[in-house]
């Protein structure tokens, strides 16, 4: 066996590093952090000396960073360390076809993290492995952003409890194998945060932590070319402090300071944050608005070149201090911009292990508005896979607006004017196109592009609300059956599933949002409603709506786990066929039979003629799982009822 000082002394490390890595590690241990620091250090030395070679000796700087790596490594729980093993040796863990996910505010969930423990059963019954909390870090009093705005990175939020809860939470999760996920705030802190305190009381070190301007000279040229996220709540992208006189960037809101990640000390103190979050028992470190870390005039500062760097560095090093812990990126992005936060790019670079399919979430609701499967299947039809060891989070809702990034290249490819579908689109779900059955409400007019997104609950966007209110009992019918195909696209397109609270219970947007004076000038808090504990305890009732979906789901998650084919790293493609009402597409993994899933966008029956599945490569259908427990054939064509969604595997 070789001598580890001969192995790895000659890295960028050196051998006094790797001495104290054995000594504090032990042979064992330390011989496993040198080699995943071999496995990861070309890839963290290119990133590092891309974003701040002309800026710091990048060697000391890796060696620092390596040495925090260690620190963290060192600092680990026992449990934690033997999870990493386990997840080492099964490094695609996450993207078994068990996983199935969760996402909640703590709060609305149950009351607080104490109590999210009471209610681990119910995430059993519907087969979750994966809880992802909503921020729960303490943000600043008053207005925060829905928890966007930490003050305190080392704290959680006192009204869901401390940091001993959280891990609490987290060792109960993992006895019944479900993965945590909590965010981490990364483009920016509250106001309030020490740092930034600290930068407005003239702290050269912690200036340097944000971006400062003496007078408007350098935010208006920035201005030229930065789209507004907030045109209606917060205008503009930088605000003036009186204490100072002078200007600071705030992409987001005047209390959201935005970090200046050229300074590598942010990349340090930010690096520490995760690794804190990960000793607490945190599985999955969800970066929020990873697209917006690096500033660069004349563009839109989003999607730079070194943000990706960024997060390549911050993955590498994670994976050398717990290689059981995963990052995802939230980056709700155009398509073509999207593929690349799980490492596609020109040449593979290990990024994220996990990033949101925005892409497939607008598809569908655009499906669903036009009756038409024809944009779906061409835009997620042209997109790159992910690469095989990485993998999508896929949804219907979540906590945010529905931004309708529909790119201008995939309308006009199927004979749609992109502005004017986009406008279709936030029409029909505001309720105020002709016929729409939705009950959504528009968020952030843009004045200026006319450009709109929408809130709401997802069953009050199928039109489960209006049918509940009409006492129609086939819009009820279609109603459910719309919200059970979404979600059996997203459980079987490709990706992590997760299931927005509240849906497996087709609760509605919550219409008395507004009357929390800490949420009113919000109306994304329509669609972040209190958890209906009394409604979940029909759930058992198949004669109640609760009941229903939530069988639904149950069944979907059970159909899941039968198939190696919804495998996260499974290939997806779109399969052509006749019918532009019925989107179909295969998943192939070489575990497993390919599987071919439909789903019908249309208020009639559909047919579609068996070639399908000649496309798909199946030669012997066998019914896996569908809307009405079975699939019709007439003269050699597959009948789809309306709204339906149907599972198809290869029997041979």
């Amino acid at each position: 066996m070789p001598d580890p000082i001969t192995a790895y002394g000659t890295t960028l490390v050196g051998e006094d590093l790797v001495r104290q890595v054995l000594a504090r590690l032990g042979r064992l241990e330390g011989e496993a952090f040198l080699a995943r620091l071999h496995a990861v250090g070309d890839d963290l030395n290119e990133a590092l000396t891309a974003v701040y070679g002309d800026r710091t000796d990048v060697t000391a700087l890796l060696r620092l960073l390596v040495g925090e790596a260690l620190e963290a490594a060192v600092s680990r729980a026992l449990p934690l360390r033997v999870l990493d093993r386990r997840r080492e040796v099964d490094s695609s863990w996450f993207l078994a076809q068990d996983m199935v996910g969760y996402v909640c505010y703590a709060d609305r969930f149950a009351g607080g993290l104490a109590e999210v423990r009471g209610h681990l059963d119910y995430l059993d019954e519907l087969g979750v492995r994966y809880l992802h909390l909503m921020p729960l870090l303490k943000p600043r009093e008053g207005e925060n952003d829905g928890g966007y705005a930490v003050e305190d990175y080392d704290a959680v939020d006192p009204r869901l409890g401390r940091m001993a809860d959280l891990e609490g939470l987290a060792e109960d999760l993992h006895e019944r194998g479900i993965a945590l996920c909590v965010d981490l705030v990364l483009n920016h802190t509250a106001r309030e945060h020490a740092w930034a305190q600290k930068a407005l009381a003239g702290d050269p070190a912690y200036r340097d932590f944000y971006w400062f301007f003496p007078d408007r000279t350098q935010p208006d040229a920035y201005e030229q070319t930065l789209p507004e996220v907030f045109p209606d709540m917060a205008p503009g992208s930088f605000t003036h402090l009186p204490e100072t006189d002078e200007w600071v960037w705030t992409t987001f809101h005047e209390f959201q300071w935005d970090l200046n990640w050229a300074n590598p000390d942010v990349f340090r103190a930010m690096l520490d944050v995760l690794f804190t979050l990960a000793n607490h028992g945190v599985d999955v470190v969800r970066l929020d608005a990873a697209p917006f870390l690096w500033k660069r005039l004349g563009t839109d500062c989003q999607n730079q070149p070194e943000a990706h760097q960024i997060l390549q560095a911050m993955r590498a090093l994670a994976r050398l201090a717990m290689p059981g812990m995963l990052i995802k990126a939230e980056a709700i992005v155009g398509p073509d911009h999207l593929v690349p936060y799980l490492g596609a790019h020109r040449k593979y670079r290990p990024e994220c292990d996990l990033a949101y399919d925005n892409q497939l979430m607008v598809m569908l609701w655009s499906g669903l508005a036009a009756r038409d499967a024809r944009l779906p299947a061409h835009a997620l039809g042209r997109r790159r896979q992910a690469p095989r060891q990485t993998g999508w989070v896929t949804y219907i809702r979540n906590h945010d607006d529905i931004g309708w990034a529909v790119a201008d290249e995939d309308a006009w490819a199927v004979g749609l004017n992109p502005f004017e579908h986009r406008r279709f689109l936030a029409s029909y779900y505001a309720g105020r196109y002709p016929g729409s059955f939705a009950r959504g409400t528009d968020f952030q007019v843009d004045p200026r592009s006319g450009d709109a997104r929408t809130s709401g609950s997802a069953a009050s966007l199928v039109g489960l609300e209006e049918a509940l209110e009409t006492g129609s009992r086939a819009d009820l019918e279609a109603a459910l059956t719309r919200l059970q195909t979404l979600y059996a696209v997203a459980y079987s397109f490709g990706g992590i599933p997760l299931l927005y609270m509240g849906d497996e219970i087709a609760m509605r947007s919550d219409r008395d949002w507004a009357a929390d004076p800490a949420h009113a000038d919000d109306n994304r808090w329509l669609h972040r409603p209190r958890m209906d504990w009394g409604a979940a305890g029909r759930r058992a009732d198949p004669a109640t709506v609760e009941g229903r979906m939530f069988n639904a789901l149950q069944g979907l998650a059970t159909a899941r786990r039968t198939a190696p084919a919804l495998r996260s790293d499974a290939d997806t493609w779109v399969v052509s066929h006749s019918n532009p009402r019925v989107l179909a597409y295969v998943r192939s993994h070489p575990r497993g039979a390919p599987l071919l899933g439909l789903a019908c966008f249309s208020d009639g029956e559909e047919l579609l003629d068996e070639s399908v599945l000649s496309h798909a490569g199946i030669t012997a259908p066998l019914h896996l799982h569908s809307t009405a427990g079975r699939l019709e054939w007439s003269e050699g064509r597959l009948r789809l009822a309306p709204w339906s969604f149907a599972w198809m595997t290869d029997g041979e």
